[in-house]
């Protein structure tokens, strides 16, 4: 499972966590919604903090690899990557 699935259905398990805690204080639900909110998320920052780290490094070297693709594909269009054997 990538890393950024497990971040996300985290976030969303300590929301409903919290949600259910919350749910028999007597509160408008629309405020329980946001304390459930704002609580899951400071949870989150401490509690999931090596998904999260993990998570963005995938993003990271996605990202590395999607530039080295990028600057690959430029060198090529502009005639600067001959290939061994070619004497144009």
């Amino acid at each position: 499972m990538s890393a950024a699935v497990k971040y996300t259905l985290g976030r969303i398990g300590l929301f409903v966590v919290v949600m259910a805690a919350l749910w028999p204080v007597d509160l408008n639900v629309f405020l329980k919604l946001m304390l459930a909110l704002a609580f899951s998320a400071a949870l989150s920052f401490f509690l999931l903090r090596s998904w999260r780290d993990e998570m963005a490094g995938e993003m990271a070297g996605a990202a590395e690899r999607r530039r080295a693709e990028k600057e690959r594909l430029r060198s090529a269009l502009a005639g600067d990557d001959e290939q061994p054997g070619d004497k144009s």
